[in-house]
């Protein structure tokens, strides 16, 4: 079924038009570099200092549980590797596939992010979260059920460490 839905997407979603904008947008995600980028730029301001920090606590809670534990744990072969006609619009990714880092740390971000910051830059990081999340799917680099408990497990992640600062980090 996962194998279906990635080349039904492949064949009624992609264009080359907008290949770019999703090899675009799935790059943000990469080592959750904008998160990081994120991340500093709460740290730089004192009354973000500690939302900073916890966007840092979640990112590195989601590498070890997602990328470091289950990847290995798991140990799921990358879809293009599988699927017959699976056109990877991407480099060949040189871990394992379950779960999603990608969506791990932007979900993990941004929960922290919806939690301790006003409401609209909560939104706009879920918002950017899920175009991550789901350019995992186009470029064909990730099942759904990769992306599906990558997202789960980031916010979980995101969550708890938004409600451990939550008492002192509210702006």
């Amino acid at each position: 079924m996962e194998a279906e839905i990635l080349l039904w997407i492949q064949n009624n979603i992609r264009f080359s038009g907008f290949n770019p904008v999703m090899e675009a947008i799935t790059h943000l995600g990469d080592f959750g570099l904008f998160w990081i980028l994120m991340m500093v730029v709460l740290l730089l301001y004192q009354k973000t200092r500690k939302i900073g920090l916890a966007v840092g606590i979640a990112l590195l809670g989601s590498f070890v549980f997602n990328n470091l534990l289950l990847k290995n744990l798991v140990a799921r072969t990358r879809p293009y590797e599988m699927i017959d006609g699976l056109q990877l619009l991407v480099s060949r990714a040189v871990d394992l596939s379950f779960p999603s880092g990608h969506s791990a740390s932007s979900f993990a971000a941004a929960a922290v992010m919806a939690k301790l910051l006003p409401k609209r830059y909560g939104i706009t990081a879920f918002i950017l979260a899920g175009f991550i999340a789901f350019s995992r799917l186009y470029v064909g680099i990730h099942y759904p059920t990769d992306v599906l408990f990558g997202t789960v497990s980031g916010c979980f992640i995101g969550l708890l460490v938004a409600k451990f600062y939550e008492g002192e980090a509210v702006m």
